[in-house]
């Protein structure tokens, strides 16, 4: 056999699909349909109460049931979710960070009661809570409680579960938030060093065993379209991980010290504009991630080519389930070793990337850290992303169908009556409340109060590990609030930094001069600088579309007010009334805006406050032209990047109002 070749063909990595919506019957089916397809994992979606910790008739719960992922409650709805899948073979990742103590409790607790030993368990939680202070705003507790929530996983399934990752440090959404690929390297391994730090502080498993610790840290990364560039990054971070395990904490066996990594291709670069242009984007950054042996991911996930318009239905599940088996089963990739070795093109990337990633992780740690350093890299993740937003902006970075090559033909992709998306039924929501007031008539309370105490107990005791108070409250059929609220009421709330304040004035002013200069208009009209409102409605935390406006609008001249992530439509409208503003602006990504976006507009109308409101979302077109006859005057989708244009509308809408006002009679 030449050398030049594999003597056999290399294993396909793991593949997946990312799902799950409504309730855990309609994500069970999925799951099955997809297993047939020949899905060789399970990726479960979760919804945002679910993640965030609150039950489907929470009030912040309202419009998010069953949207993003499936509504998960108690043991009953895991054992419904998990129905025919033999948990002793199969391989789970579930995408849970603030409440992964929780769903993984409940997953422990299925499998027993189902007869399979906790220690036969395969599968990943991931539970990387500082990723979402930077990026996707899931987190339900302050930083302190929440790191030793994942070091008390870490040290559970170290101990118990010797085949589950009990953490996946996520890289995947800092790049969506803007991160470069340096960036990207050095936050995802500040946060490892991080965990691995507070694991070894608590000091629950031994100096023995905590190479097996390093070796059960995983990664989720992401994957752009730069493909070259992103597989260097690939080798750098593999690099660094290895250099850190040997010189930071003594791990000397290979196997401990490898990269072991997840990853689901680029969301960010998905197009609304023409999206039949994002099938090439997708295989183009699987490429990233499969092409070069010695850093090949160990399981991928695909994003669907119309994630940019809304939720996936199976059918374009499938199509991304196929690129990924076209590319292992009918493509040589799998044929040959490493076809980047001696390359000096790579090398010299890869040694630029982890060099670039070296002096910014020195620069967390003399912030403290990564978890000290939050407010530092919300900044920064802010700035990047500002600067990748102004690049599209001024044609430097070229998005074909967006800002170049925009000419088109009506795609056919999205001709039907469902605009080529999922919508979920909107009756889940009342559906799963009454089904949770079924399941809290039928259950042992007394066994559940008990459980729930002993779980408070433990919650105070900084020394004890919160995992088998957690499972004993599953067992007991306690629900996804009931457990967060406990933990809630010990440790408190928390809201994490923005960025946007600590966000550098923008020195482009040849991008923003004649933005500027409307905006210097309005104010002279107006008798003082206009004032916009950016409010997040609902528990969606994809904010980086709600915090470039911010900056934008604050760049251009306008005094912003933004309270950040998780708000209700009272609280919004409150705030408008008390900060007397021009203008709100409405950010929804999570399919909740039909019901929470009308209900904001009634609460400012009945404050008095007839100022105009626009919308920013992920919002279909028949979902647009329903939120406009509610009596918002603007939407803006994905398709909308040219921001000072959209500064400019907004000036000229609180123009129109101030001037109709001044008009009227006193």
């Amino acid at each position: 056999m030449t050398e030049h070749r594999l003597p056999e063909p290399d294993r396909p990595w793991m593949m997946r699909t990312y799902a799950g919506h409504s309730d855990a019957r309609r994500s069970n089916e999925l799951y099955r349909r997809n297993l047939a397809k020949g899905q060789t994992g399970l990726s479960v979606a979760f919804d945002l109460p679910t993640q965030t910790g609150y039950d489907p008739d929470h009030p912040l719960a309202r419009g998010e049931v069953g949207k993003v992922g499936v509504s998960i409650v108690h043991k009953g709805d895991m054992h419904t979710l998990l129905d025919g899948i033999p948990l002793d073979e199969m391989n789970t990742s579930m995408t849970i960070n603030a409440t992964a103590a929780w769903l993984l409790a409940l997953y422990v607790t299925v499998a027993e009661e189902n007869g399979i030993e906790r220690g036969k368990l395969m599968g990943t939680t991931q539970n990387d809570i500082i990723k979402e202070y930077l990026s996707r705003g899931t987190y339900a507790f302050p930083p302190e409680p929440s790191m030793r929530l994942i070091a008390d996983t870490v040290a559970f399934t170290v101990n118990e579960v010797p085949s589950w990752n009990p953490i996946n440090v996520c890289s995947y959404h800092l790049q969506e938030a803007g991160a470069t690929p340096v960036q990207e390297i050095a936050y995802a391994l500040s946060t490892a060093i991080a965990v691995l730090d507070e694991t070894k502080r608590r000091g629950q498993v031994s100096d023995t065993d905590f190479p097996r610790v390093f070796g059960r840290i995983s990664f989720f990364v992401n994957a752009g379209v730069r493909f070259v560039e992103e597989h260097a990054k690939l080798r750098a971070m593999g690099r660094l991980w290895e250099e850190i395990g040997r010189q930071r904490y003594g791990v000397s066996e290979p196997k401990y010290l490898r990269l072991r990594y997840g990853v689901q291709v680029n969301s960010l670069g998905l197009t609304e504009s023409q999206p039949e242009n994002n099938v090439p984007r997708i295989v183009l950054e699987a490429l990233a991630v499969t092409l070069g042996r010695d850093a090949r991911a160990r399981a991928i996930q695909l994003p669907a080519w119309n994630e940019a318009l809304g939720l996936p239905r199976p059918w374009d599940q499938q199509w991304s389930l196929r690129i990924q088996q076209i590319l292992a089963n009918e493509t040589d990739l799998l044929d040959y070793p490493d076809i980047f070795e001696g390359s000096r093109v790579m090398d010299g990337l890869v040694e630029e990337l982890a060099e670039g990633a070296r002096e910014e992780m020195a620069t967390v740690a003399e912030h403290g850290g990564a978890v000290e350093a939050v407010p530092y890299m919300k900044a920064q993740l802010v700035e990047s992303h500002r600067e990748r937003v102004a690049r599209i902006e001024r044609g430097e970075l070229k998005v074909v169908g967006q800002n170049c090559f925009t000419e088109t033909e009506d795609s056919p992709l999205t001709a039907g009556a469902d605009s080529g998306i999922l919508t979920p039924d909107p009756e889940v929501e009342r559906e799963r409340a009454e089904a949770l007031e079924r399941w809290k008539a039928q259950r042992d309370q007394a066994g559940v109060d008990r459980a729930l105490e002993q779980l408070a107990e433990v919650a105070r005791d900084e020394s004890a590990n919160i995992m088998p108070a957690t499972i004993e409250a599953a067992k007991a059929g306690a629900t996804t609030g009931e457990w967060a609220g406990v933990l809630r009421d010990v440790f408190g709330d928390y809201r994490a930094p923005t960025g946007v304040a600590a966000a550098a004035e923008s020195g482009d002013g040849e991008l923003l001069a004649a933005a500027r200069a409307r905006i210097n208009e309005l104010a002279e009209l107006l008798g003082h600088r206009p004032r916009i409102l950016v409010g997040k409605p609902g528990l969606d935390g994809h904010s980086n579309g709600a915090e470039q406006i911010a900056v934008r609008a604050r760049d251009v001249g306008m005094e912003v007010i933004y309270q950040g992530i998780r708000l209700t439509p009272e609280q919004i409208a409150a705030s408008a009334r008390d900060e007397d503003v021009d203008v709100v602006g409405l950010s929804i990504l999570s399919g909740s805006h039909l019901q929470l976006i009308p209900e904001t507009v009634r609460l400012l109308r009945e404050q008095g406050l007839d100022v105009p409101v626009v919308v920013g979302g992920i919002i279909p077109a028949a979902d647009a032209e329903a939120l406009l006859e509610a009596g918002v005057a603007r939407v803006y989708t994905p398709r909308d990047f040219d921001l000072n244009r959209i500064m400019g509308e907004i000036a000229e809408l609180v123009s129109e109002r101030a001037e109709t006002t001044t008009a009227q009679p006193a």
